[in-house]
């Protein structure tokens, strides 16, 4: 699913001819800060970092841009004060005298670094040449800290890639040292923050299952999925293989991912309101009926004709990489238009395989379900946003679902609708809050046998730290990472496995079209002319920054179905050769869709305007 990921690596290289340093040039550990003269957060690290370097010694070098915090004149005069000094060592000199001469930067201070430097005041008189010089410099480093997604002040960068942990001296040096686990961290960071890591990730887990599948290793492989793995208590016990804890246990996570993005999208986000969403949802719709329907043409009656749900889903993962790896070539609002339309395509294929893809209904099981619902409303609506009782919930859910004959998965989804969100904070007052509390901790850090914060302040900031956000998000934004990076590639190396010999072809011939055809023709044949119809009619309007043709190159990557191609074609094939066959198809559709719509969009005409198609 779709996460929103800002890159922690640092915009503008360090350049020794130009940026303030302290240091070797050649030093092996480099450290930026952003950082603003009126912010007592910058002028309490201020200290870490001397005691840093005393401790690195030339191993540092200590880079300082500017970042005046914003909406303060005295930040801002303090920062063009110092570009005022006349070489390396008056800089910092003014930096040390700013950051320490008092514990709040006053006007006082600037007349007196002002004084040592021998230069006017900014803002008095009239502007010199030296003056846009300095406003310019603070410009440029302005802007690189946002573009390097600096959102406070201060904000460090150890070696090109932001640094998020403690400010204390031990923690920046740990970070600076950079030891093995550090290095992985950093590295699995990156390639988190790189927007197509889902799908790339997601690809080699398939390349992986499909080459282990036809290697030697073939029979170990496939029966490491039929290992049995159970719980006991007691006398009782639970027991299924690894493919179907995978299949019924780990997807419920990526299903509840699913629910808490659609929650958003519905509430706060893209389909909040009838016009933002329309265009999307009607995209979505056609995109899943006309496949739905070209499937039900080319099957012929028999056992086949269930898999019509097979084509019906978009595989967000795929589909949003190739738009990101393909850069400026597509706009971002396509981007948006298509993650829209595969969250209204994820409400379809659950609802698809609640209905129609699951097994005879235990309707004991099936009302001690709805009574662990109704709990789940009762914790709504009294305003429990504790998120603990709401898991010990959802798993006695899944146990309820999966006992009915409902496909378990489903029970992701109920959980999601049922975490609550909160109004937004009131950040002032909480910030206000958390200050007054460290302060006071602060000034009782000397005192006799206390060694640090007390447990009620500790408590107190636990609170604060909740309320900063609401359970529901809390929940997507630590289980999507999980759900992206664990659980999606072991379901493709659990299900994408397949034997590419002669034998799954044979007599497969025509479901293979059906889901081939369905996939690569009727998904952005259904897309586009849905969209179309919904824009014909004033129901939709479709924003100006894409084109039709762009909108036809996302209609042929939304032909990628894969994960949820493949989850519903494992319940509606139950006979192996069938299964077989619907993943070769559900591949080569994938390939030729991925080729066709980065074909199209590659060298699509960028040509603005709401005309037909």
């Amino acid at each position: 699913m779709s996460q929103v990921k800002l890159s922690s690596k640092l915009d503008r290289p360090v350049d020794n001819d130009y940026d303030h340093m302290l240091g070797p040039e050649n030093a092996e550990i480099t450290l930026v800060e952003y950082g603003s003269y009126a912010c007592p957060h910058c002028r309490a690290a201020n200290e870490r970092i001397a005691q840093v370097r005393d401790q690195l010694g030339d191993r540092l070098r200590y880079v300082f841009r500017h970042y005046p915090l914003t909406g303060s004149d005295i930040a801002r005069r303090a920062a063009e004060l110092v570009e005022h000094a006349k070489d390396t060592k008056a800089f910092w000199d003014a930096h040390i005298a700013l950051m320490t001469r008092s514990e709040a930067l006053t006007e006082e201070d600037l007349i007196a670094v002002a004084s040592d430097l021998d230069v006017p005041l900014p803002d008095v008189g009239e502007a010199s040449e030296a003056d846009e010089r300095a406003k310019a410099r603070i410009q440029a480093d302005v802007k690189s800290a946002q573009v390097s997604h600096a959102l406070v002040t201060p904000t460090f960068f150890i070696n090109g890639r932001r640094y998020d942990g403690p400010w204390d001296e031990s923690s920046f040096t740990d970070a600076m040292l950079g030891g093995p686990s550090q290095r992985l961290q950093g590295l699995a960071l990156d390639f988190a923050g790189w927007a197509p890591s889902a799908g790339v990730l997601l690809l080699l887990a398939t390349i992986l299952a499909v080459a282990l599948t036809n290697s030697s290793l073939d029979a170990g492989f496939l029966a490491l999925w039929e290992q049995y793995l159970s719980i006991s208590i007691g006398g009782a016990e639970f027991k299924m293989s690894l493919l179907h804890w995978i299949n019924d246990g780990l997807l419920t996570i990526f299903f509840l991912v699913v629910g808490l993005e659609i929650k958003r999208e519905f509430t706060v986000g893209r389909l909040a309101s009838i016009r933002s969403g329309a265009l999307p949802v009607a995209a979505a719709v056609g995109g899943m009926v006309v496949p739905a329907i070209l499937y039900v043409l080319l099957t012929p009656a028999g056992a086949w004709s269930h898999g019509w749900g097979v084509p019906m889903a978009t595989d967000t993962a795929f589909a949003v990489a190739l738009i990101v790896m393909m850069g400026n070539r597509v706009p971002a609002e396509l981007r948006v238009f298509l993650t829209a339309a595969a969250i209204v395509d994820d409400i379809g294929a659950i609802i698809v395989v609640a209905i129609f893809y699951s097994g005879t209904i235990n309707f004991g099981y099936l009302a001690g379900a709805a009574a662990t619902v109704a709990a789940l409303v009762l914790l709504n609506r009294i305003r429990v946003y504790n998120v603990t009782p709401y898991v010990l919930l959802g798993v006695v859910l899944w146990a309820c679902v999966l006992a009915s004959g409902l496909h378990a998965t489903i029970a992701g989804v109920i959980l999601a609708l049922f975490i609550p969100t909160r109004p937004p904070p009131n950040l002032t007052a909480l910030m206000v809050q958390a200050d007054a509390i460290l302060t006071t901790e602060a000034q009782r850090s000397g005192e006799v046998l206390r060694h640090g914060p007390s447990l009620p302040a500790i408590r107190a900031l636990d609170a604060i730290h909740d309320r900063l956000e609401s359970p529901a998000d809390r929940l997507l934004r630590n289980a999507g990472g999980r759900s992206s990076y664990v659980v999606l590639p072991l379901f493709a190396l659990a299900n994408a496995g397949v034997a590419l010999t002669a034998d799954a072809l044979t007599a497969h011939e025509p479901l293979m079209l059906a889901i081939i055809v369905a996939l690569v023709i009727g998904k952005p044949l259904g897309l586009v002319s849905a969209s179309a119809i919904a824009v014909r009619l004033g129901i939709a309007t479709k924003p100006d920054e894409y084109s039709w043709r762009q909108l036809i190159g996302a209609g042929a990557l939304a032909g990628i179905g894969f994960t949820m191609s493949l989850f519903i074609a494992s319940q509606a094939f139950p006979a192996e050769s069938d299964f077989a066959a619907a993943k070769i198809a559900v591949f080569a559709a994938s390939i030729v869709s991925a080729i066709l719509g980065v074909a199209i969009l590659w060298n699509a005409d960028r040509r603005r305007g709401r005309g037909s198609p």
